[in-house]
């Protein structure tokens, strides 16, 4: 058998734009999943669509046991994540020799079958290459790690990310005149971030910018407000929805000593709080038990 693992993401700037050509800004974090894969002789079929895409691509039977610190449906890349880590571990078992980046390009391959042609590379290059990365109409560019302190709220409200890239898709279809400029501003923050990358306050406040344009665009969630409300109120740079909305979660930047009571803010306002920072490690493989 062989286990491989990857880490999970969360979106500073981007999400939903970068469906439509324009760049984002996503970074690996901490928490991750961990995929076991074990040869079998008949096949075996998932819970998940992504696992079962994931062995008829490269047609193989095998088991598979999964072990996420990642909630599912929350906008931290946990399909993406399962998606790559799967990939990763089949590939060892049957030692049929992919190179990470083939790893990367199935993977996406993947989630865009899966979710009818609308995903982004960001989650799944995210979670092969760890690291922070400038994503735009399918190119990658690794950015420079930097040390954010960050806090993610879960609002545990469940969502489904085709779901929500079909509801901005119609939106746009039959606002088109408002919907356009509202992703062209979202470009715009995304490519003033760049300028800014070492600066945790003037982030924050395009973050804060960005997270009223993805209200714009209907992804909003009560609970995602309060939690990001709670975020701002005690101390955070900036916080904002990260994912798909609807649901999910949100990340705060936050300064180095107030993290901790950024976290407990969002678990009293109801939200199961994460304090977590950069991975830049991205797919790896681990000891078999």
């Amino acid at each position: 058998m062989a286990t491989w693992s990857a880490p999970g993401k969360v979106f500073l700037f981007g999400e939903h734009a970068v469906v439509y050509g324009k760049p984002g800004i996503a970074l690996a974090i901490r928490p991750r999943v961990y995929v076991t894969v074990r040869k079998t002789s008949h096949a075996h079929h998932a819970k998940s669509p992504y696992i079962d895409q994931c062995f008829k691509e490269l047609n193989v039977k095998g088991s598979v046991y999964i072990n996420s610190q990642l909630p599912s449906s929350s906008g931290l890349g946990s399909s993406a994540a399962v998606t790559v880590a799967t990939l990763a571990a089949i590939n060892d078992e049957f030692g049929l020799g992919k190179t990470r980046d083939q790893i990367a390009e199935l993977a996406f391959k993947i989630e865009k079958r899966v979710q009818k042609g609308r995903a982004s590379p960001t989650d799944t290059t995210v979670s092969t290459y760890g690291g922070m990365f400038l994503i735009k109409e399918g190119t990658r560019k690794r950015l420079a790690p930097q040390n954010y302190h960050l806090v993610v709220g879960n609002s545990q409200a469940t969502h489904s990310t085709a779901r929500m890239v079909e509801k901005v898709a119609d939106l746009k279809g039959k606002y088109p005149t408002i919907c356009e400029p509202v992703l062209n501003a979202i470009e715009a923050i995304t490519l003033d971030a760049m300028k800014h990358l070492d600066e945790p306050q003037y982030l924050g406040r395009l973050m804060d910018m960005n997270h009223a344009l993805l209200d714009v665009l209907g992804v909003g969630h009560p609970h995602l407000s309060r939690l990001v409300l709670a975020a701002r109120a005690t101390g955070a740079y900036g916080a904002k929805i990260t994912g798909a909305g609807g649901g999910g979660c949100m990340v705060a930047l936050a300064p180095k000593n107030l993290k901790a009571r950024i976290a407990g803010a969002l678990e009293v306002t109801e939200g199961r709080a994460l304090i977590t920072c950069l991975d830049t490690e991205g797919l790896r493989k681990e000891k078999d038990a």
